[in-house]
């Protein structure tokens, strides 16, 4: 089965704030259901004195891609270190963590983080951490393509996710006029965000180029695999993520991602009384 684009957005870039130099909210939406299992795509470029302070999550899982620079985080386990360019981070907030991510020393940190969810059956799980340096990531070489596979399948190479609920992330980078076929499980929803170039995506090669995102649904059958062709028209750069969809309600509010209304309520009653990650 060849996959098509099923719609291309791009995303604006708006200005800074406190916290952040300039963000580009690359997903959202409030119908987050739609876009299951994930929640949020945000681009960030930030550097000292901004950055984001200690803040809380429950219910969900951050995939944070460093782009360009570098990034300090610290959390409430006692986890402290320093993200690079091409490294990535997966954290499991689970029932509760209390972390921050800053700008390292006079570094820019150019960075991605994106919000993926958690079935109810996981959502107050223990919280952990995994640091993926950029120099131990598998990759494919192909003809005039070169592909990082953070987690998933590409051709022969293989990478465990590193979150609790399934997902590919693979950096795809094509030389001009190259092509290639990447297979992706049917069932899943996926997306292609475009960080550099031009080029064609899916079964009707739609002209997509940065910083487009390009969306794919998932099939019914399930057990299928699909095939995604890309081809560059320049040099290329662009992340491809997919996950299986989370067939639940999903109710959000600030850092908190859970199923009820109610759950939330816990949520911040828990963080307000120190016991959200207790």
């Amino acid at each position: 089965m060849q996959i098509s684009v099923s719609r291309v957005e791009r995303p604006p870039v708006h200005r800074g704030n406190g916290q952040v130099m300039a963000k580009r909210v690359v997903i959202g939406t409030d119908d987050m259901r739609s876009i299951s299992p994930f929640l949020r795509l945000s681009e960030d470029w930030f550097a000292a004195p901004g950055g984001f302070e200690t803040h809380p999550h429950r219910g969900m899982q951050t995939v944070t891609f460093v782009l360009e620079g570098a990034l300090h985080h610290r959390d409430h386990t006692g986890a402290d270190g320093v993200l690079h360019a091409g490294d990535v981070q997966w954290m499991t907030a689970g029932r509760g963590v209390l972390h921050s991510e800053m700008p390292h020393e006079d570094e820019l940190a150019h960075t991605l983080q994106l919000w993926l969810n958690l079935p109810s059956h996981l959502k107050m799980i223990a919280a952990r951490y995994v640091d993926q340096r950029a120099d131990t990531v598998p990759v494919r070489v192909a003809d005039g393509a070169e592909l990082r596979v953070y987690a998933g399948k590409s051709g022969e190479i293989s990478h465990p996710h590193g979150s609790d609920w399934p997902m590919m992330l693979v950096e795809i980078r094509l030389k001009s006029d190259a092509r290639i076929e990447h297979e992706i499980p049917g069932d899943w929803r996926g997306f292609v965000y475009v960080l550099e170039g031009k080029g064609a995506l899916g079964a009707t090669a739609r002209e997509v180029e940065a910083p487009d995102i390009a969306w794919f649904e998932p099939s019914p059958k399930a057990g299928e695999i699909a095939s995604l062709q890309i081809s560059a028209e320049s040099e290329f750069r662009a992340l491809l993520i997919a996950g299986p969809p989370i067939d639940e309600d999903v109710v959000a509010y600030g850092p908190f991602v859970m199923n009820t209304p109610d759950e939330i309520r816990q949520a911040f009653m828990d963080y307000q009384n120190g016991r959200l990650t207790g």
